[in-house]
Formats: structure tokens, C-alpha cells, sequence
């Protein structure tokens, strides 16, 4: 694709810068997810032990409200910088930089409110890197790469997830882990900040307030592929969304392991290990048959499987076979979804804030999740009811992939 004076790229990508970018990636993903599966769990029962859900819910949705703004606005900014350094990579370092921060003083937070707004500062500034580093990929790398580039960014996903997970629980003390979640990020960023290439052309136009505002909607009547993109995108991520939220609890209070943290670690194990035999290979394959819908269609699928899984089978047994079809469909579905966004962006010059704007439809399930898994658990059929929901809402998103026409 071409647009407004800005080719895709035709050179590939080195596997230098591969490996620089997912390490990025896996950098980001163990700031985010340390914090998010184990630490503002255990935070939160100790600060609410009684209302230990609810808050959790305001906790996160609070942060995920945050990210729902932040990243298509960096996104955009991206866009429209000027540097020595290229258009991404200052907010990429400064993103990083702050975030780190941010989590290492979520340690000292004395009460739910602290807890807030610290958990708020680190989704803002993490998703700076999130939305530059997202742009990095239609800006570098040419479209029949994309799948296999991709690849390697849902397997950076895998080793982040476990690192963060990892260095939360071998920390032994919540604020140990925090800083060793903010370490892992900073330095996990600046083979890719320090060195590689960096695209620095931007498009010559002014900078003009109503016009920068209004980028941000982008008319799915004129875009319908966009349009069913993010759509779809919502659901699978709503579905996910709900059958995480909860994990560590469930483990608690429903199986009734009796270190919830460690069983949260291993389950973390498992479906990393099987999301490795999927990942990268769907992405390649993708690449070869040029096809994208199928791999995410079916990637869904598996997804809403593991939600089934886990509500009918409510025991540790069966949540160790939820995380492998768990792993092995989001690792299908996400090596390809990408690779398929980027190519039904409708502007070269906005990546940066289109790809924000499409990461809006992952950032608002973690919004949405608490509001709709909250009165379920407490009141509307448990734990097994909310699974079954989570699967219909991802099985919907799975289906409706087929409405995006431009990519096969």
C-alpha cells in the first residue's frame, strides 16, 4: 500500500533488528504483566481483603481507561515528530524510562488509592513504547514479512508474560518484584533504543489542533476494513480479557490452591509453552500462503474452546488444559492479527495514530472486563457463567474476521 506520499518499505528487516525489537517487546510485556497477574492481586487482598474483586476491577479499569487514551494519542505524537533520533524512538526511551519508574514506586503504594493512580501513571507511560513500537512494524517492515515479524512479537509476548510473571513471584516480597519488573523492562529496551535503524521521515504538513483531533476518528463507512478490524479485534481481546481477569482468584477461592500466586506462575508455564508451538509458526505460514483471516478466525476459536474448558471443568486439572488451548489460540490469533491490522491501515502518514486507535479495541475490553465479570462472578451464575460468556464473545469476534475483505 501507498498512501499520502509514503511507501511501504520494500527491504527486509534484519534478523538483528528482530531480535532488538521483540527483546523491546518482551521488556514491555514483563513491566505490564508482572504487576497484572500477581503483584496488584496480592497488593489488593492485603490492602481490601474484603472487597479484594471489586477493587481489583477499579484498580485495573482505571489503568485500562488510561491506556485507552494514551496510546493513540502517542501514537499520533509519533507520528508527527522531528528528531535526530527518528519519529519513534524518543517516546520509545522516554516511555520506558518513566514506566520503570512508575512500577518501582507502586512498591511504596500505602493504600487503594495510591494503588490507583500509580497503576495509572504505568499504563500511560508504558504505552508510549506499546504504540511507537507498534508503528515500528509498518514503517520498517515490508508487507510479506509482516506475519513472521509478528510471530516473533506474540513470542516476545510468551517470554515477557513469564518473565514478568516470574520475577513477581521469585521476588518473594511484592516490592522486590516490582523492581525487578521495572529493571526487566528498562533494560530489556535499549538494544533497540541504542542501536538499528529508526525511520525518521514525516509528512511536510503543519501542525494544525482540529485537524490532529479529528484524525483520531476514522469513518468505517469509508474504511470498512478498519472498521471490522477493530470490531473484531474488541471482541476476541473483551473474551480474553474476561477470562484473565479473575485467574488469580479463581484459583483461590473456586480450585482452592492454596498458593493461588505459584499456581498462577505454572498455569503462566503452560500456556507459554504451548502458545511457542503456535505462534511463530502461524505467522510464517501466513507469510507463504499470503492468507491472515483463517490463522486468526481459528486462533479465536481455540480461544473460545479454553473458555468452555475451564467452566465446565473447574478444577486444576482442567485448568492446565484450558492454558494449553488457551496458549496455542492466542498464539495462532495474535502472530496473524497484527500482520492483518497493518495492512488495512488507511493512511501511510497516520500509522502511528491508526494503530493507536486499533489498539483502543485491546485497551477497552480491560475497561469493559471488570464491569461485565464483577456482577456476574458476585451475583449472575459464578465463575462458570462468566467462562461461558467470555467464549461467546470471542467466538463472535472469530466469525466476524471474515467481514474484512481487502486481506485474504
Amino acid at each position: 500500500m501507498t498512501s499520502c506520499g509514503r511507501a511501504d518499505p520494500s527491504d527486509r528487516v534484519s534478523a538483528g533488528w528482530v531480535v532488538r525489537f521483540a527483546l523491546a517487546w518482551v521488556g514491555l510485556y514483563a513491566g505490564l504483566f508482572g504487576p497484572l497477574q500477581v503483584l496488584l492481586p496480592q497488593q489488593v487482598a492485603a490492602l481490601a481483603p474484603t472487597d479484594k474483586e471489586a477493587v481489583l476491577a477499579l484498580v485495573l479499569g482505571a489503568g485500562a481507561a488510561c491506556s485507552l487514551v494514551a496510546n493513540p494519542l502517542f501514537g499520533a505524537l509519533s507520528d508527527r515528530t522531528r528528531s535526530r533520533f527518528g519519529r519513534r524512538r524518543p517516546w520509545i526511551a522516554v516511555g520506558f524510562a518513566g514506566g520503570a519508574v512508575a512500577i518501582a514506586l507502586l512498591a511504596a503504594a500505602p493504600a487503594v488509592p495510591f494503588l490507583v493512580i500509580g497503576w495509572c501513571a504505568v499504563q500511560t507511560l508504558l504505552n508510549a513504547p506499546y504504540a511507537a513500537l507498534s508503528a515500528a512494524v509498518p514503517d520498517e517492515v515490508p508487507a510479506a514479512q509482516r506475519g513472521t515479524a509478528a510471530g516473533y512479537l506474540g513470542l516476545a509476548l510468551v517470554v515477557g508474560v513469564g518473565a514478568g510473571t516470574g520475577l513477581a513471584v521469585l521476588g518473594g516480597v511484592i516490592a522486590t518484584g516490582y523492581v525487578l519488573c521495572a529493571l526487566a523492562a528498562l533494560l530489556c529496551s535499549l538494544p533497540y533504543v541504542l542501536s538499528g535503524r529508526h525511520a525518521r521521515d514525516r509528512p511536510g504538513t503543519a501542525w494544525r489542533w482540529g485537524e490532529f483531533l479529528r484524525g483520531f476518528w476514522v469513518n468505517p463507512a469509508r474504511h470498512p476494513d478498519f472498521g471490522w478490524g477493530f470490531v473484531t479485534r474488541f471482541l476476541v481481546n473483551l473474551g480474553n480479557a474476561i477470562v484473565l481477569l479473575y485467574l488469580f482468584f479463581f484459583l483461590s477461592d473456586v480450585v482452592g490452591i492454596a498458593d493461588p500466586a505459584s499456581g498462577v506462575l505454572v498455569l503462566t508455564g503452560v500456556y507459554s509453552a504451548a502458545m511457542l508451538g503456535s505462534v511463530v509458526l502461524a505467522g510464517t505460514l501466513s507469510d507463504r500462503t499470503g492468507r491472515r483471516r483463517v490463522f486468526v478466525t481459528t486462533g479465536a476459536l481455540i480461544m473460545a474452546g479454553a473458555a468452555v474448558l475451564i467452566s465446565v471443568w473447574p478444577t486444576w486439572a482442567g485448568a492446565v488444559a484450558a492454558a494449553v488451548a488457551l496458549g496455542i489460540g492466542f498464539g495462532a490469533y495474535s502472530a496473524v492479527d497484527f500482520a492483518l491490522l497493518t495492512q488495512v491501515l488507511p493512511a501511510a502518514h497516520d500509522r502511528g495514530k491508526d494503530l493507536g486507535v486499533l489498539n483502543i479495541a485491546s485497551s477497552l475490553p480491560q475497561v469493559l472486563a471488570p464491569a461485565i465479570a464483577a456482577p456476574v462472578v458476585t451475583g449472575m451464575g459464578g465463575y462458570g457463567a462468566l467462562y461461558l460468556v467470555a467464549a461467546a464473545i470471542e467466538a463472535a469476534g472469530a466469525i466476524l474476521v471474515y467481514r474484512i475483505r481487502s486481506v485474504r
